[in-house]
């Protein structure tokens, strides 16, 4: 039941707080919405009654339907955010330790006092629920007793009635409301603007607060279909491998377009020879003045203490409330679970959503490989040391080591005690027996042997994930930026071996190394690396002809990943006098922010350009919160899609309800966090789900971490004894993981509805 705070004339209902129990079904349909049990007035005024500033320096070819966003609010306030935001950088950057935001969820309340609190509540429930019967008793009267044996099978619901303002006075919840929605708006532009998919029941609210029709089709009822006694019950797949005979003549016709890079964003035009007769595509891209005015906005919002305490308590109430679920309803889910015909927890599927390539084999089978290798290819050579080449029998003989002598603890990759807050000493764990010349041999696509090695083991990974038939997941790759011919060389490397399958996507991590490769003299600005990462992507998707297998690598990429030590110090702020990536010439490293822009805005371009050409398009899913200072945070809701690890929004109330309302997926590795950087126990996983957040298992790193072949099934087996799960909160974690992943739904005619991305709703 919903109650209204009255606002004066004109007011519209914000709801920024959610009724239901459990994460929104799929966020979207007509399911309950994620975004209030409580309606707090909002005025006209701040509904967009006045119409809002246009950036000066806003782009032409916005999409049409983001016209309704608050694009560039810039108010009196823009320079107490500013100096906010600068204050928190600057704090961050003076402590060299991990930092993290000064606010901490008290620990859990005694037994007597949960126990206290329970029966009160039940005492006020049976309350309501008696003045409801009373209040309603006529209305009883007439329900077809069809209807009352439906409403019998149902779960028990819990209404929370009466004036509620959250703990806080009325004008801090107007504030808090306002500064939400306004977060949430900043979200949805950002997602629209790069054709990443946003959720839509959260959209839904916010075009009722911008007093835009709403987009009905969404939302229609769609009659349950029959299932066949003949159905399969596997997923389709591809009758012929996609990397096979396929004929260069058969590709895409070039457009003839030309490239530039300016001042760190690649623009197109409509000739390759780039003269005054050669006009600028209209492909837009994020304003970085609007981009870092949004970001300051965000800064001061996590800090401030009014909405903190809002935050705060919706949070705590949407834990009590799923307490309250699970003792009313934990025996009836488990009953209707086992009414499922064939299924179970073993036979749905689950996709591993951060697991990196180069460690996706467990330590005993890459023990197994080498072993095996040794035997047969004994005098391959591959090697090239100081200009002399080596066989595989000369590379071991100069360890003084045989294939007897080689065991799992010869190895050395398995995370131990040691590795607790030493990234680097982890790092050093992908270099078997300690040597970073078996790490160039068997785990690197571009080596001596053209990645022969690590194409196998990464193909008996794929034969394992096909034979478990319900796992699946999305192996990360590297491109460093380096040089312009990475990607050629990765999309060969995949479309010579055939390295494919129906249960495997790819993602493409870029590590945050610019500080190395320059102090090595390998780069001369930040611009060049930009250049080395998103330009080869640019001719693949206009003249397909001349990069056939990087066109048909990207066909299976889902996205982008940012990955290194968030840990490390940051000595520099991101703001306006920030040097352009042009004139990035210092040895130090750009900041988290600077980099998750230029790949989002990079990536924008890029994904109206591919629509353009009827191509899939990316995403943002990168590394964040696992550590470090907490903007990090803010910058991965503004532009991530998903992000992987999220540690730090225990830390932070408000991020965490956005992160909460916004339905950003999470991807989360307990495991791999126990050995780097938070002990298993104090893991806010089991929190996070009980609220409501998008949250999925993943194995991160199964050579360091892992012990079986099944390594998502092992962290899924863990975390369920650890944490006391059931088996609901375990097929939803498994849900959660399909519904983050980019595995493409492969459905008969008629195709489903397709978001602004492109891609399945």
């Amino acid at each position: 039941m919903l109650s209204k705070v009255e606002g004066g004339d004109g007011a519209a209902s914000v709801c920024p707080q959610c009724c239901g129990m459990r994460i929104p079904e799929g966020c979207g349909g007509a399911a309950d919405p994620p975004l209030g049990a409580h309606t707090v007035s909002v005025p006209a005024e701040v509904r967009g009654g006045s119409r809002p500033l246009q950036s000066a320096r806003s782009l032409p070819g916005t999409p049409h339907c983001l016209k309704h966003f608050p694009v560039d609010l810039r108010t009196s306030m823009d320079g107490k955010y500013k100096e906010i935001a600068e204050e928190l950088f600057c704090r961050s950057l003076a402590e060299s330790e991990m930092r993290t935001a000064p606010y901490e969820f008290p620990e859990e309340s005694p037994i007597e006092q949960l126990e206290e609190r329970r029966q009160r509540l039940e005492r006020q429930i049976s309350q309501d629920v008696k003045l409801l019967k009373e209040q309603h008793e006529d209305r009883v009267d007439h329900i077809p007793k069809d209807r009352e044996a439906l409403l019998e099978r149902e779960f028990q619901r819990v209404t929370i009635s009466g004036e509620e303002k959250c703990g806080v006075p009325f004008t801090d919840l107007l504030d808090a409301a306002k500064s939400v929605v306004k977060a949430l708006f900043l979200r949805e532009k950002y997602m629209g603007l790069s054709l990443q998919s946003f959720c839509k029941t959260t959209a839904r609210f916010l075009q009722e607060l911008s007093e835009k029709p709403l987009e009905t089709r969404s939302y229609e009822e769609v009659p349950e279909t029959p299932v066949a006694a003949d159905a399969a019950v596997h997923p389709p797949f591809a009758e012929q491998h996609p990397y096979e005979k396929w004929d260069p003549q058969s590709m895409p016709a070039d457009l003839g377009f030309g490239l530039k890079m300016v001042d760190g964003v690649v623009h197109v035009y409509t000739k390759q020879d780039l003269t005054d007769k050669s006009t600028e595509l209209d492909l837009p891209y994020p304003d970085l003045q609007e981009f870092i005015a949004d970001m300051n906005f965000l800064m001061a919002l996590i800090i401030n203490g009014p909405i903190k305490s809002f935050c705060y308590r919706r949070l705590q109430y949407l834990s009590s409330k799923f307490q309250m679920h699970v003792l009313l309803n934990e025996m009836k889910e488990l009953a209707a679970q086992k009414k499922v015909p064939h299924r179970d927890f073993y036979n749905i599927r689950k996709v591993d959503t951060h697991i990196h390539a180069s460690s996706c084999m467990n330590q005993k089978h890459l023990l197994r490989f080498i072993k095996r290798a040794m035997k047969k290819h004994l005098d391959e050579i591959v090697h090239v040391e100081k200009g002399k080449e080596q066989t595989l029998k000369e590379v071991f003989e100069t360890m003084n080591l045989t294939a007897y002598d080689l065991s799992v603890d010869t190895l050395d990759v398995h995370a131990d005690r040691n590795t607790f807050h030493r990234f680097d000493k982890f790092n050093a764990k992908y270099n078997p027996i300690g040597e970073s010349i078996l790490r160039e041999i068997f785990i690197k696509t571009d080596n001596r042997v053209s990645g022969k090695y690590f194409a196998h083991i990464i193909k008996e990974v794929m034969s394992d994930l096909e034979e478990s038939k319900y796992q699946n997941a999305e192996l990360r790759l590297s491109i460093y930026g380096r040089s312009r011919d990475e990607w050629d060389k990765l999309a060969c490397w995949a479309v010579n071996h055939r390295v494919h399958s129906n249960n495997v996507r790819w993602l493409v991590q870029v590590p945050r190394l610019f500080d190395v490769y320059r102090t090595k003299k390998q780069l001369a600005n930040f611009q060049e690396m930009l250049e080395n990462i998103f330009l080869p992507l640019y001719e693949a998707t206009i003249h397909p002809a001349q990069h056939p297998e990087l066109h048909l690598f990207l066909e299976h990429v889902d996205g982008f990943d940012s990955v290194d030590d968030e840990s490390k110090p940051e000595h520099h702020i991101f703001n306006l006098d920030s040097p352009l990536p042009g004139n990035w010439v210092e040895e130090d490293n750009p900041p988290y922010s600077y980099y998750l822009y230029y790949m989002y805005a990079n990536m924008t371009v890029l994904n109206h350009l591919r629509r353009k050409r009827g191509f899939h398009t990316f995403v943002l899913r990168p590394h964040c919160g696992e550590a470090g200072p907490i903007h990090h945070l803010v910058s991965g809701f503004m532009v991530s899609e998903n992000i992987s690890h999220g540690l730090l929004l225990r830390k932070a109330p408000v991020l965490q309800y956005l992160y909460y309302l916004a339905q950003i997926g999470i991807a989360m590795s307990p495991l791999s966090n126990n050995s780097l950087f938070l002990s298993y126990h104090r893991n806010p996983l089991p929190e996070y789900l009980s609220r409501g957040l998008m949250v999925s298992l993943s194995t991160d790193d199964p050579l360091q971490f892992h012990f079986t072949k099944e390594p998502l099934m092992e962290e899924y087996s863990i975390a369920t004894q650890v944490w006391k799960l059931s088996s609901c909160d375990m097929c939803e974690l498994a849900r959660n993981s399909v519904l983050m992943s980019g595995f493409s739904h492969k459905v008969p005619q008629p195709p489903p509805p397709r978001g602004p991305s492109g891609r399945l709703q």
